[in-house]
């Protein structure tokens, strides 16, 4: 089955242009211009990916992403905007995006991005990946692929990508992981917003850990981070 796109743009000629590109790809899109028409498409179909807008007619893409992890939806989602302030960024992954893309853009970079987030979803088992594992992380029990983090009784489900980030922080325990390798892994890239995405993670990471002081997340200036514990 093709990938199901979400596209929330509310420039139609835009809209049109990148859902024309995309579908001369095999890619089935589905285009909403407003929050409202985006909502109800969430309500009736699953998407593997959504493609968002910032500044829409009847709200912004920050609150719509909200909404939708709100739900329980973990599709990656990418935005195209305008807005690129480091503030502008550090709040689109705060939101829940994985990546981040400045109007205007080439459509081979778009679709490289797009390539990369429907990977992450769709990618088949490692040997390593092939069960359930539960990993003990300090005080926390780590149950990875699913993503649940617990603690004294206490659970978090982690999103797809923060669980696949610590997951790879365990696997490398006491090691030194370059940058730009977790960039390139994570990513496809190793660009600004592609950093920046990766800070905001680690960040999460850390507060979602921070209850046991004997596990750090450790940053190495130009180097990359290590998970100790």
């Amino acid at each position: 089955m093709n990938s199901r796109i979400l596209l929330v743009e509310d420039e139609a000629a835009l809209a049109e242009i990148v859902k024309e590109v995309l579908e001369g790809k095999g890619l089935e899109i589905y285009h909403a211009h407003d929050v409202a028409h985006a909502l109800r498409l969430v309500s009736t179909m699953t998407f593997d990916l959504l493609i968002l807008d910032v500044m829409l007619p009847d709200g912004d893409g920050y609150q719509l992403l909200r909404h939708i992890r709100r739900q329980g939806i973990n599709s990656p989602a990418l935005f195209l905007t305008s807005k690129s302030l480091p503030a502008d960024v550090v709040e689109g992954f705060e939101s829940g995006a994985n990546d981040y893309l400045k109007k205007p853009f080439g459509m081979e970079e778009l679709i490289i991005r797009i390539k990369a987030l429907l990977g992450l979803l769709h990618q088949s088992p490692t040997s390593e990946k092939e069960k359930a594992m539960e990993l003990c992380i300090g005080e926390y029990i780590f149950h990875y692929p699913q993503g649940w983090l617990i603690r004294h009784g206490s659970s978090r489900k982690l999103t797809f990508r923060e669980a696949e980030i610590l997951w790879f922080l365990c696997a490398r325990k006491s090691h030194i992981i370059p940058r730009k390798e977790m960039l390139i892994r994570f990513w496809g890239n190793d660009d600004y917003f592609s950093g920046r995405s990766l800070d905001v993670f680690i960040t999460k990471l850390r507060k979602y850990l921070q209850a046991d002081p004997s596990i750090s997340i450790l940053n190495f200036r130009g180097q990359g981070y290590k998970l100790i514990y």
